[in-house]
């Protein structure tokens, strides 16, 4: 019996770009015929990208769709494809088309409809109702979509079929967990059906979610043959032999370094990367402050776009100390960045000044530190505006959660990469990177026999780029003499570990106090993850990389009796 050989697109396919999406789709069509497939697969609404939201809801874009399908559909001859799409018919399905011989043969839709974390698919599209299978190159192929295979009965209808193969197409975001997950339901489904699965994923980022591709490969058996590596864009080829049900793949890349701290970091760069492409600027700054942060920031933004396309700005005042400005002004030189200082010390006296009469027998307090981050805001926007460049912020997770950052101050910005990143995470991040060094820093690949880039910029100074005494120092924001996180906060350790347990594991302040941390602390951490829900709000978008980001996936009232 012959084996299929297969083509499986692992790209990014952006949101709302049919017609460029389209032509990469044919140019890749032809490609993978050239290369002998018999099929290749494209993921999860390719067409529109993913997740189109209430573009769906415009009958000119659901049309514009349809129409490139059709168009694409007549380059399929010699070659089967597989397409995802959003299907209108009277009632819009999340659809995958089958395109062969010059036209559409057969589409499947979507039959389970996630609705929970960053997922809608039940605002926008119908349930589908049965697995389509179909035969290429004398294969039974069923084809899924996502969440199918997450459900036994749409694999279960597919063996009932007599489908030997299963091709499912995602659009499965990436988080700290969702490997080990995925391995572990599709391992479950070819065990129960028998069925060999190709599971294919999208890569990129997009808004405040990053795909990560890594497309697998399972026998019948439920042994996995092959995995590719995260965040990397690549036409993967792979056989299936049906006498034996199993896949194996040609030359695939694989990961110089698949630890956490390495896949993570990928996430991070490949989500500033492509929220600046696809919107179109032509690079970024941010306030470099001499702290372990924005230092992360800095090195994120480098690696994603270059130095040459980075600008970092320090704004001391009388608070600032030597070692803030030695250690900023050694990182903006190693990573080969433009630098600006700019002393705001005569612009927050300004501010106070002109409000003195205002404040008029009231003491100081955190209203005039939160000027100086509100200064800094006015000047980093300022500059933003005047470059095009886009404003990155540079508060992490924990600061956010317990609101430990300043409207209109340091949460000025487009974008924050490290808003889903717990602080003792950064540290783990930056200490990663320096260990990473300057050739593959871990997260590239080897590239064996296809002709990949990895995709990430280099820095032009062999030494680390976050400096040592930036990651070693104590934590400060420098609003006042002699301040320390600490002064305001728990240690980090104990803070991270408390808000994991409330925020991702939706913990009761009991449950967490049963666990060996003090009732005060544990009252005092959820006070305050609950009374800044209206910082959270008005903060950058920045990329989901846990189970439980701000935002689209966790969402609390702002206006709520419930402590």
């Amino acid at each position: 019996m012959a084996k299929l050989r297969l083509a499986l697109a692992q790209y990014d396919f952006a949101v709302g770009a049919v017609a460029a999406n389209a032509a990469k789709v044919g140019g890749l069509i032809a490609q993978a015929r050239s290369g002998g497939a018999g099929l290749v697969a494209f993921p999860e609404l390719t067409l529109s990208g993913y997740p189109p939201e209430d573009l769906l809801l415009r009958p000119s874009f659901l049309a514009a769709c349809d129409d490139e399908l059709k168009a694409l559909a007549e380059r399929t001859h010699g070659i089967a494809a597989v397409v995802g799409h959003p299907h209108s018919e009277g009632e819009v399905f999340n659809a995958a088309s089958l395109l062969r011989d010059g036209k559409v043969e057969c589409t499947a839709h979507k039959q389970a409809l996630p609705n929970y974390g960053v997922f809608d698919d039940k605002r926008y599209f119908r349930p589908g109702h049965a697995t389509v299978t179909t035969v290429i190159d004398g294969v039974r192929l069923g084809i899924l979509i996502c969440e199918d295979v997450w459900q036994p009965e749409p694999v279960a209808q597919a063996a009932a079929s007599g489908a030997e193969l299963i091709m499912v197409i995602n659009a499965s975001p990436w988080d700290e967990c969702k490997q080990a997950e995925r391995e572990a339901v599709l391992q479950a489904r070819a065990q129960e059906s028998g069925c060999a699965i190709v599971y294919l994923n999208l890569v990129g980022g997009q808004d405040e979610v990053v795909y990560d591709g890594s497309a697998l490969l399972v026998n019948g058996n439920g042994s996995i043959a092959a995995r590719a590596p995260a965040f990397v864009d690549a036409l993967l080829w792979a056989e299936f032999d049906p006498a034996t049900r199993t896949l194996s793949a040609e030359d695939w890349p694989v990961a110089a370094d698949s630890s956490i701290e390495a896949t993570l970091y990928a996430a991070l760069v490949r989500g500033i990367r492509d929220y600046i492409d696809k919107n179109g600027f032509p690079g970024v700054l941010l306030g470099l402050s001499g702290g372990i942060d924005s230092a992360l920031t800095l090195a994120l933004a480098v690696d994603a776009l270059g130095a040459d396309r980075v600008t970092a700005v320090m704004m001391p005042t009388r608070y600032t100390s030597s070692l803030s400005l030695d250690g900023a002004r050694a990182q903006a030189e190693r990573l080969g960045v433009e630098y600006h200082v700019i002393d705001i010390e005569p612009t927050v006296d300004a501010f106070i000044i002109a409000l003195a009469p205002a404040f008029a027998g009231k003491g100081s307090d955190t209203t005039e530190e939160n000027l100086q981050s509100r200064t800094r805001g006015v000047m980093l926007m300022a500059l933003s505006n005047k470059h095009r460049k886009l404003l990155l912020a540079t508060g992490n997770k924990s600061e956010m959660a317990v609101g430990y950052c300043t409207l209109y101050g340091d949460m000025c910005g487009a974008y924050a990469p490290l808003k889903d990143v717990y602080k003792t995470v950064v540290y783990r991040l930056a200490r990663w990177r320096n260990r990473a060094g300057i050739g593959d820093w871990g997260f590239g690949i080897r590239k064996g026999a296809l002709p990949l880039d990895a995709g990430f910029s280099r820095i032009p100074n062999p030494q680390s780029p976050i400096p040592e005494e930036v990651i070693e120092r104590p934590p400060s924001a420098e609003l006042r003499d002699n301040q320390t996180d600490q002064d305001s906060l728990p240690p980090y350790d104990e803070l991270d570990a408390i808000l994991g347990r409330f925020i991702e594991s939706e913990q009761a302040q009991a449950e967490i106090v049963a666990q060996g941390f003090a009732a005060d602390t544990v009252r005092l951490v959820v006070r305050l993850v609950l009374l800044n829900e209206f910082k959270r709000r008005q903060s950058a978008p920045g990329p989901r990389v846990t189970t439980r980001a701000f935002g689209r996936e966790r969402r609390y009232p702002i206006t709520s009796g419930w402590h």
